[in-house]
């Protein structure tokens, strides 16, 4: 069954008809127990002769469901199935831009994703310097106290910053560490001054992917040479981590 629109009785043309299947598939959005035609149409603010000949079209092709016996719509298993075959990997997406980052600062890049309060780091490009800092795929990382865990705690409320990070007690004063997540989210990237190892400087930048799930890009250097390249370290990550943001986005 096609999803013509005859329910004001003219023809509706093909953009209108896809732009009124796709706000029934997202007023039905997070509603489990469903919802009748009655309060699809009243939502869409479409006719309800409209809105039976759209849902019974998206039926055909399982994109919605009847609920359960008091005849509810809710979305249908052909929604997940979309999803899942649609759901983009980040760490392929990413590599390239990893690996350019990398030939262009000459030093290791990683990327970590934000999980329990903890970064785990699941990509790495390793540098060219024979003197390089270098992690391992699986690590896991603290927030309060990397590049990378400031960069993404900068994505989050001031309000939920001390939930997420209290425990790891920073070297400061909570007002002066927001204070520094707040300079993060001004300038886009986050410093790591041999806070989390001795010896270890890096810079980190933060993003979120179309799911909302956190991803942080970071760039650990021996603090031997960090301060001379900092600069342009920060310009190339912020660039970077941007162009990823934007696609991502």
């Amino acid at each position: 069954m096609g999803l013509d629109d005859v329910g004001d009785r003219r023809p509706a043309n093909g953009v209108q008809v896809i732009e009124r299947a796709v706000a029934i598939l997202r007023i039905l959005k997070n509603q489990d127990l469903g919802l009748s035609l009655g309060q699809i149409a009243e939502r869409a603010d479409l006719p309800r002769s409209t809105v039976q000949r759209l849902v019974d079209a998206l039926k055909v092709e399982r994109l919605v469901i009847v609920a359960g016996p008091d005849g509810g719509i809710r979305l249908g298993p052909e929604i997940q199935s979309l999803a899942e075959s649609g759901r983009m990997d980040v760490v392929a997406f990413c590599r390239p831009y990893l690996l350019a980052l990398s030939r262009h600062t000459g030093e290791t890049v990683d990327l970590a994703v934000l999980k329990n309060e903890r970064l785990v780091f699941i990509d790495q490009v390793i540098g060219e310097q024979r003197l390089r800092a270098v992690s391992f795929v699986g690590d896991t990382f603290p927030l309060a106290t990397t590049a990378n865990g400031k960069a993404a705690l900068a994505l989050f409320p001031d309000a939920a910053i001390a939930a997420m990070s209290g425990h790891e007690k920073p070297k400061r004063s909570q007002a002066a560490f927001l204070r520094e997540i707040a300079a993060v989210r001004e300038s886009g990237v986050a410093y790591d001054l041999e806070e989390h190892s001795a010896g270890i400087k890096a810079v980190g930048a933060a993003f979120r992917d179309r799911g909302g799930s956190v991803y942080a890009i970071s760039i650990p250097v021996p603090a031997a040479r960090f301060d001379e390249k900092r600069t342009a370290l920060a310009d190339a990550l912020a660039e970077t981590a941007g162009n990823v943001a934007r696609t991502l986005g």
